[in-house]
């Protein structure tokens, strides 16, 4: 008998919502939803993902509500201050919610913030059954919300690709628990590890693949950080151009001694929130200038040069929550050495062009010993059209 209702719960959902379906007992579609966990909880991270970018510092999250075998109700989280995904499940399956099973990627809050709690939204809808991915890191709600739920009688279960959530919310967890934004360091390099020529020449280094790709990170960052260095070199817009209608991020230019020219256009574009980080010893008129054309200007640092750690204190601060950062060799080297970098992401094109002056992806003192190297985990490796993309979490501690 088991057997016979594994088979059919791996059906398709056709199957599953035809009339034939609804003369089984309830207790048996229960037994199936429990079986078929895994396949609504991905159908959930998927419509999350779809939203990312679009949530600020607040976590994406999707929700899936089944009863009796039907897919009822469906929601994302897709603004900060609106309803959350279990919201909006909920409205769409109606009546419909009382005895169902709710999958949920995050934990349901249980307080009242910029939205009401969604425990109480999924006891009032009386629903049987609730699976969530992960616990919520947040201090206001971790745990509370799998409580409440269990008080009123819910059946509760936790941890299904409890993983698959964690990495997908990797940015909203560092930020909710340190208030510090999480960073994505990307470049993209020959495979002789050079981002540019020796004349400085670097359009372009990678494919269209590659460059699409990037585009969607930028949409998926509340912020993109770069170096003075570029701004002077590229007169970079720093938006984003994807294929798809996507979010600009906040643009952050690393500049000790403010040498960012007021016709820039990232100083004349005021259609984006342009922040300039700078040091203490910065002359006070040239940040008067760029604060007169709708520039905000950071001070970090009382020395020559910007306190990279006071930085991101700041912007977190600020609710700046994440951050691509596409900086040159020097900013890029300077963020590792100061362990603030979180996720790195390269992309390498098969070319080759050599140059001792030829600038690299990371400049910095460097490491004295091959055995205390900066590792990498969580290595994955994959092709972006014709160039390789190497991503990992760089390990700062052995």
């Amino acid at each position: 008998m088991l057997s016979m209702l594994i088979r059919f719960c791996r059906c398709s959902l056709a199957f599953l919502s035809s009339p034939l379906s609804v003369s089984l007992p309830i207790g048996v579609f229960l037994l199936l939803d429990i079986l078929n966990d895994e396949y609504y909880m991905k159908l959930a991270l998927e419509l999350a993902a779809k939203a990312a970018g679009q949530t600020g510092i607040n976590p994406v999250v999707g929700c899936v509500v089944v009863k009796e075998g039907r897919i009822v109700g469906i929601g994302t989280h897709l603004k900060r201050g609106t309803g959350h995904a279990e919201v909006h499940a909920l409205q769409m399956a109606g009546d419909e919610a009382e005895g169902a099973t709710v999958y949920v990627t995050l934990e349901p809050c249980s307080h009242f913030g910029k939205t009401p709690p969604c425990c109480e939204r999924i006891i009032a809808a009386k629903a049987a059954r609730v699976v969530v991915a992960s616990g919520d890191p947040n201090p206001q709600v971790s745990g509370r919300g799998i409580a409440r739920l269990r008080e009123e009688g819910i059946d509760v279960t936790v941890g299904v690709l409890e993983q698959q959530s964690r990495q997908m919310n990797e940015k909203f967890n560092k930020y909710i628990t340190t208030k510090l934004p999480f960073v994505t360091l990307k470049t993209a390099s020959t495979l002789d590890g050079k981002i540019a020529s020796r004349t400085g020449d670097s359009r372009w280094v990678t494919g269209t693949a590659a460059r699409e790709q990037v585009h969607t990170l930028r949409h998926q960052h509340e912020a993109i950080m770069v170096g003075i260095g570029t701004v002077l070199a590229d007169d970079p817009l720093l938006n984003t151009r994807a294929p798809v209608p996507a979010i600009d991020p906040v643009r952050i230019i690393v500049d000790s001694s403010l040498r960012l020219p007021l016709n820039a256009r990232v100083v004349t574009d005021r259609s984006i929130r342009t922040i300039v980080l700078t040091s203490g010893q910065a002359a006070e008129d040239k940040r008067q200038a760029l604060e007169a054309a709708g520039v905000e200007v950071f001070v970090c640092g009382t020395g020559a040069k910007v306190d990279l750690t006071e930085a991101m204190m700041k912007l977190g601060e600020f609710e700046i929550g994440s951050i691509l950062l596409e900086g040159g060799g020097q900013l890029n080297g300077a963020m590792l050495e100061a362990g603030l970098i979180d996720k790195i992401i390269l992309y390498y094109a098969a070319k080759i062009i050599g140059g001792v002056e030829a600038p690299g992806t990371f400049t910095f003192n460097g490491i004295e010993k091959m055995a205390d190297a900066i590792e990498l985990e969580q290595v994955n490796v994959e092709m972006a059209g014709d160039d390789i993309c190497v991503s990992g979490y760089p390990v700062y501690t052995k």
